[in-house]
């Protein structure tokens, strides 16, 4: 029996746990740090770190429960949806989360932004319409935004130091990712997950003459062996 082996099954979800990971190692607990300050989405646009912070805000945390409590759920959820929707369909949907999520709070919030908690949301919402069809909307779905979404709205009334301004946009993004695969792809058709089908072996002529030659050989000796055995028999 062979045995099992290790696979980096989910190179999106893993390459961006890992990151978080490694920037929260070397940037520690809270935003005083110089290296910290490049994964923050900032108030106001002005300098190159505002604008990487559009994006890299998703890598930072401020302590490792924050951190911790944001990728069991991208981990849970994360490799299904890279799964369903390909590596290069989530890590987009991811990037235009994340600079949606910062533009907004440079517009609207005065206040510095980090976490990937964003995400978070936008995957809840995204598996929650896995399976959807064209002009359906699931049960489950609708479920889901309340539960999730309408905590939020209650939430954001209390004084607290949660954005769920991130929460909502996450989780809207989700829906609209969602919906908009649903009239892409159809009804639980999977990107790059079609059946190759299986390669036929090469008529003999169009060997090259080396692999040509071991296949003549070969069954000459058959040939041979064959006719040993008749004349045995016969003796």
């Amino acid at each position: 029996m062979r045995g099992f082996r290790i696979t980096y099954n989910a190179p999106v979800i893993l390459t961006f746990s890992i990151l978080a990971a490694l920037v929260h190692v070397i940037g520690g607990d809270g935003v005083s740090s110089e290296f910290k300050r490049y994964f923050i989405a900032w108030p106001n646009l002005d300098g190159f770190q505002q604008y990487l912070g559009l994006f890299s805000h998703v890598l930072g945390h401020g302590n490792w429960a924050h951190l911790v409590g944001n990728f069991t759920m991208i981990l849970l959820l994360g490799p299904l949806l890279e799964e369903r929707h390909g590596s290069k369909s989530l890590l987009m949907m991811i990037a235009l989360t994340a600079a949606v999520t910062g533009l907004i709070n440079a517009i609207f919030i005065n206040q510095a932004l980090l976490g990937a908690s964003g995400i978070v949301f936008m995957f809840i919402l995204l598996a929650s319409i896995v399976n959807i069809k064209r002009r359906e909307i699931p049960l489950t779905f609708i479920l889901v935004a309340i539960l999730y979404l309408g905590g939020e709205v209650r939430a954001a009334f209390r004084d607290d130091n949660i954005s769920q301004m991130a929460h909502l946009v996450g989780g809207l993004a989700g829906a609209v990712f969602g919906f908009i695969n649903a009239n892409v792809l159809g009804a639980g058709d999977a990107p790059d997950r079609v059946a190759k089908p299986k390669a036929k072996a090469k008529p003999l002529a169009e060997l090259d003459p080396e692999k040509r030659k071991e296949q003549l050989v070969a069954a000459k000796l058959a040939e041979l062996r064959a006719k040993q055995d008749r004349l045995n028999k016969g003796s």
